[in-house]
């Protein structure tokens, strides 16, 4: 499903117009991603957890020259499915 799938979904569900529907995803997904880049987390209660993970840097040998290198830390997003939706999805 992609996101005009999911668009007319929502609508469909919610008796919203497509316009208002896709704006109110929108609007869901800008807040995730605005909340993650703060470092927080969202926590939406029998669907999952959004949240962030750090990796922490290491070391890398490339296979052809052997040479090390170093892989920085990083910061990427993550989402911990929650136990009814677990459930739903077996």
């Amino acid at each position: 499903m992609n996101k005009t799938e999911l668009v007319e979904a929502v609508a469909e569900k919610s008796g919203l117009t497509k316009k208002d529907a896709e704006k109110a995803i929108s609007a869901v997904l800008d807040t995730v991603v605005d909340t993650l880049s703060k470092g927080d987390k969202v926590q939406l209660v029998g669907f999952g957890t959004f949240e962030t993970r750090v990796h922490k840097e290491r070391t890398n040998v490339n296979p052809v020259t052997k040479q090390k290198q170093i892989i920085p830390e990083t910061t990427v997003p993550a989402f911990k499915p929650g136990k009814a939706f677990k459930d739903a999805v077996k």
